[in-house]
């Protein structure tokens, strides 16, 4: 018999004694929710846990490689060269020359900016420009000096500093400077750094001219020395751009109108040279201009400082961004409207006695008085453009007496037709629209209602009627060529890599009046007489070695206090045909010299040079 003491409790008595104590232990199973918390909670863990790993290695993946090469090591980029751009004999109107940019890791400019600035002597103002829009998660260095000079290297090498590279580069360099600076343009950098066409061809084909940069990128230890080097990719060469400037004439034009504006004072003047059978440009000139090679050069300079602030607007394209007063220069196409609406023609006469009077009902004894620049007595249609009559086309235009004339309603409508208050789309950036003159529009603007005196003005070039060069030469060689009004345009073709033409400007007829031939030839036999006739105002022409027709203007601007000088000309199909040229080499030429003192009589001796040039040297030889 065994006997158990009382401090002896086994577990089952202890349980049992609470039981029977009276105290209740349950046992409970989780609930269905409860688990599918748990699980909801863990499946969403897992969801972030992939998403993110996902989003680093694939839609970061690439910005994070990018990072990891640029703590590894340095991206440089290879240059690619620039695409040439030639005028229409093959002649190179620019070239890439080998130079050198300076680049700089980012982390380790700020310790060394000093000592770099010093050597490649730079204003600190250039390292703030150059970071503007530099995004340093996405890039470790940055090109801050480019065409750096090699006694500039020596010395920076000289610093041996970490982080920075010399690079092998190009820069653009335009073999005539000023004298193509508007038309070709200049280069600059964008909110990338990169440099891009700012103005000019050089702008408006800068996608085909620009190439792609290739990329290298050399891997450093610890101790910044070398390990490995990777080519990302090869520079790829811009394309080649031929285009339809004669690079002579261009130049000879441009001397011979700024000697012109050296002679009167005057500051501004256009030139430009159009193929009546094909709308090519064959020169554009603007003055003032500027040497654009200035703008390739790293930093400021004192004549880039002076071209940007200049009173005198250097980098203004005159040729299709100014907008003037056309002046006599739009009578033939009033001739032309006149003819074809059966307001006149060829055998009417209208007298001139230096001015019409309109009747003021106001004040009768001070009627409104309209001048001719002088009086011409009886003249028809072809001694009314050869002497520029005034009063004629105050009478075809807005009407007087017996001649009912055109009106603003027609007029416009006529402008219209032949390219005048809107763009050519020539292939140059900044075109602007000219302006036609409105009834409703004044009206608007001044409170005031269209008189017949604003019929009379703008009939004769004044008043309102604005138009670009473009725009009036592009008219000009409308009439030249018997009525086909083409898009003018710079670039004959682009050239790829492979020899493969990349675009091509095709002859683009914008309007075909063709069937106007008729009176056409009318308003060419009043051109015609302006050279040839003793009292034609470009009679200074008559003793070149070819036939020239032509039409001179005067626009006065600003109050009367000053006057624009116009001249338009072509050579005739005939005259071409007697100096056994091919129609193909018609010219149409346009010259005009801004607050020229003796109004047209200032351009017609600049247009008689080039069209003197233009025959020895295009038509009485063949280059």
């Amino acid at each position: 018999m065994r006997f158990i003491s009382k401090k002896e409790i086994f577990l089952e008595e202890s349980i049992e004694g609470f039981s029977q104590d009276g105290l209740e232990v349950l046992e409970l199973p989780l609930s269905r929710q409860a688990f599918q918390l748990i699980l909801a909670l863990a499946f969403l863990l897992a969801l972030i846990a992939i998403t993110k790993m996902l989003f680093l290695g694939g839609w970061l993946g690439s910005f994070y490689q990018a990072r990891a090469e640029a703590n590894a090591g340095k991206d440089y980029y290879l240059a690619s060269a620039r695409g040439i751009i030639y005028d229409r004999f093959g002649e190179p109107l620019v070239e890439d020359v080998p130079t050198f940019s300076v680049s700089v890791k980012i982390n380790k400019l700020l310790a060394n900016s000093g000592l770099i600035l010093e050597a490649l002597n730079l204003p600190k103002e250039i390292l703030i420009e150059q970071f503007k829009n530099v995004n340093a998660e996405k890039t470790s260095s940055v090109i801050i000096a480019r065409d750096v000079q090699p006694e500039e290297i020596n010395r920076l090498k000289s610093l041996n500093l970490d982080g920075v590279e010399i690079i092998n580069d190009f820069k653009r360099h335009y073999l005539e400077g000023p004298a193509f600076a508007h038309v070709l343009g200049y280069l600059g950098q964008d909110s990338a750094n990169k440099i891009v066409g700012k103005t000019g061809l050089e702008n408006f084909y800068d996608s085909f001219l620009r190439g792609q940069d290739g990329e290298r990128i050399v891997y450093r230890d610890a101790l910044g020395n070398a390990l490995d080097e990777k080519i990302n990719s090869l520079p790829a060469d811009g394309y080649r751009l031929n285009t339809t400037l004669d690079a002579g004439l261009q130049t000879y034009f441009y001397d011979r109108l700024a000697a012109a504006l050296n002679s009167l004072g005057s500051r501004g003047a256009v030139g430009i040279a159009l193929n009546p059978q094909n709308g090519e440009v064959l020169a554009m000139v603007n003055l003032p201009s500027f040497n654009n090679n200035i703008f390739v050069e790293s930093g400021h300079n004192a004549e880039k400082f002076r071209v940007l602030n200049s009173s005198g607007h250097p980098l203004f394209n005159r040729s299709v961004s100014g907008a003037y007063n056309p002046g006599s220069t739009i009578k033939p196409l009033v001739a032309l409207a006149a003819l074809s609406e059966g307001v006149i023609d060829v055998k009417k006469q209208i007298f001139s006695a230096g001015f019409i009077e309109i009747p003021n009902p106001y004040f009768p004894d001070k009627p409104s008085r309209f001048l001719d620049w002088k009086p011409h007595g009886w003249v028809d249609l072809y001694s009314a453009l050869a002497r520029s009559s005034n009063v004629y086309f105050y009478e075809i235009g807005g009407g007087f007496n017996d001649t009912k004339g055109l009106g603003i309603e027609k007029l416009k409508e006529w402008w219209l037709k032949f390219g005048l208050g809107q763009k050519t789309n020539i292939d140059l950036p900044s075109e602007d629209n000219g302006f036609l003159p409105d009834p409703e529009l004044k009206e608007q603007k001044s409170r005031d209602i269209w008189r017949i005196g604003d019929t009379y003005n703008v009939s004769i070039g004044q008043g309102d009627l604005l138009v670009t060069p473009i725009q009036l030469i592009n008219f000009i060689a409308t009439i030249a060529n018997g009525g086909k009004l083409y898009q003018p345009y710079v670039v004959k073709n682009i050239i790829g890599p492979d020899n493969e033409i990349a675009k091509e400007n095709n002859l683009s007829i914008l309007s075909d009046y063709s069937s106007l031939g008729g009176y056409i030839a009318e308003v060419q036999e009043g051109m015609n007489d302006a050279v040839d006739k003793p009292y034609g105002t470009a009679h200074l022409l008559s003793d070149l070695p070819v036939a020239v027709s032509a039409k001179t203007g005067s626009a006065q601007i600003l109050n009367n206090t000053q006057t624009n000088a116009f001249f338009v000309g072509y050579l005739p199909a005939e005259a071409l045909a007697k100096a056994g040229a091919p129609l193909d080499k018609q010219i149409a030429i346009l010259v005009l010299i801004e607050n020229a003192r003796e109004g047209s009589l200032n351009a017609v001796p600049v247009a008689k040079d080039v069209l003197n040039w233009y025959y020895w040297n295009r038509l009485a030889t063949n280059p």
